[in-house]
């Protein structure tokens, strides 16, 4: 009887979401992480985020199986100096985008677990404040 109740109420709330909301999803653009000469404790990473969704989306977390930790990041000129602050959300607002950039917003990746080469890719995934979790991926680069 239970599972004849879950049934019901989840086919009740899909009716009664917009079509947009349940199938609009985030999207991770051009992601890439970069390269170092040699080999290093943290990496980089880089893309753009994108939501053409009516509803704006909040990024909570990051990880990646390629790294023992992974944060967003962002770097600002403070009275002169360069200083990075790791974030604890990223809104990103309908039809909105989020760039992640060298000198900007960007994906600290720690401790890598693999060696990686120049080509392969590495998978990230967002977890978004809604429960979601956003799937992107990083192609490996030269600086």
């Amino acid at each position: 009887m239970n599972l004849l109740r879950a049934c019901t109420l989840a086919l009740g709330l899909a009716a009664v979401l917009p079509a947009s909301a349940r199938e609009c999803f985030p999207q991770m653009r051009d992601g890439w992480v970069r390269l170092t000469p040699v080999k290093m404790p943290m990496m980089a990473g880089f893309g753009r985020i994108e939501n053409h969704c009516p509803n704006p989306v909040t990024i909570t977390g990051v990880s990646s199986p390629s790294f023992g930790d992974a944060s967003l990041h962002e770097t600002r000129i403070v009275d002169g100096v360069s200083r990075m602050r790791e974030l604890s959300e990223l809104r990103i607002g309908p039809d909105g985008a989020a760039v992640l950039k060298p000198g900007g917003m960007h994906l600290m990746l720690m401790q890598p677990r693999t060696e990686l080469k120049e080509g392969s890719r590495v998978a990230v995934e967002f977890a978004l404040k809604d429960g979601r979790v956003l799937r992107g991926e990083l192609e490996v680069r030269k600086p």
